[in-house]
């Protein structure tokens, strides 16, 4: 199974944040989502939100967030995705944003608040598109076959299944709904499944390696990041937390 990975960017600092995604692909991660901080990230839950409020207040712009894609896509191989929320890419400019975010050296955009109704007067799939960045859809147990649909017309590479109703960081739990809805993913997208949202074990790993072929484990670093006490145990915790969830 593969690993996604995820860091605030410029939690719990600018240089920090370039560590820590070096650390994750020694230790094994096979993407890591760049979010650019936000000061109402609606689908992030209070340890997710409390990095980006700190990243703010720090002085974290989306132009560092530019700066420390175009290092790292320099420093590392694996792909890495930028997140954010729409507002971000709307107050900046479709465009432009799409532009320098693939002149940075982004892999792809996942931006969970831009559904694909809206292109038509958006054109942000399209931005995607005329500068070859992967559209990564998100998808949640509430979206209907029809949205399924809509977004599998526009995704590429894989689709990002939010786990349950929530936000990041509440607890994945294998219930008997999640296998009937992943299979119904499954029947619309002819891509890998990624699954998110609470995934921060290796049990929770193994719960799902049958099901999903790509786990993403967001709010656990930051957990890893807050609980450590000095920089050098940070990375040496985070490179383990990675390590132990390469089932």
């Amino acid at each position: 199974m593969k690993l996604m990975t995820h860091v605030v960017v410029g939690y719990p600092d600018i240089t920090s944040t370039i560590e820590i995604v070096i650390a994750m692909e020694q230790a094994g991660a096979d993407y890591v989502e760049l979010q650019i901080p936000f000061s109402d990230p609606i689908a992030d839950g209070p340890t997710i939100m409390k990095a980006c409020d700190i990243a703010l207040k720090s002085g974290v712009t989306l132009k560092d967030c530019f700066k420390v894609m175009k290092r790292l896509s320099s420093q590392v191989s694996i792909p890495l995705f930028f997140m954010g929320y729409y507002n971000t890419v709307f107050s900046y400019g479709v465009e432009k944003f799409c532009h320098d975010a693939k002149s940075a050296g982004a892999y792809g955009l996942i931006i969970p608040d831009m559904p694909p109704d809206e292109e038509e007067h958006e054109h942000f799939i399209a931005a995607s598109r005329k500068h070859r960045l992967a559209q990564i859809r998100v998808v949640t147990p509430a979206s209907s076959n029809h949205r399924l649909k809509l977004n599998a017309q526009v995704a590429d590479e894989f689709v990002y299944c939010v786990s349950h109703y929530g936000v990041t960081g509440s607890s994945v739990q294998l219930t008997k709904s999640l296998v009937p809805y992943i299979n119904r993913v499954k029947k619309h997208f002819n891509l890998p499944v990624a699954l998110g949202f609470g995934i921060s074990t290796p049990a929770h790993i193994r719960s799902i390696k049958n099901i999903v072929d790509i786990a993403i484990v967001g709010s656990a670093i930051i957990h890893t990041i807050d609980s450590s006490s000095s920089n050098k145990s940070m990375l040496s915790n985070i490179k383990k937390l990675v390590r132990s969830l390469k089932i």
